[in-house]
């Protein structure tokens, strides 16, 4: 005779049903096709957490690029300048002050030359 597991079998498999409400097809309403979705999006979630930090570094470079040429020079050029100037913003904020801001970036920009 094998084990079937119960009420906490039922318990377990309804919190993964549970866990999975939103998914199409049998991955909300069969527990091995909902077991193998949760498994899946945890994994996306948990990888997606960390590429997120890359996007962002990614947009706020490309922002700070964009600014610097309005204003004669690069992004390398930019950075290196502050890194000489001993200005110590970081790319998320000078990329919040080259959109909201462009006078401010501006005069960052003239404080490196």
């Amino acid at each position: 005779m094998r084990v079937k597991g119960g009420p906490q079998g039922h318990l377990r498999h309804k919190k993964i049903l549970k866990i999975t409400k939103g998914q199409r097809g049998s991955k909300h309403l069969l527990f091995r096709r909902a077991n193998e979705a949760m498994l899946k999006s945890l994994w996306y979630a948990t990888r997606d957490r960390r590429v997120r930090k890359r996007d962002l570094r990614k947009l706020w470079i490309a922002r700070i690029n964009a600014a610097a040429r309005l204003n004669g020079t690069t992004y390398s050029k930019l950075v290196s300048a502050l890194k000489k100037a001993n200005i110590e913003l970081n790319r998320k904020m000078l990329a919040d002050v080259a959109v909201r801001n462009p006078q401010a970036f501006a005069a960052v920009v003239a404080k490196t030359k």
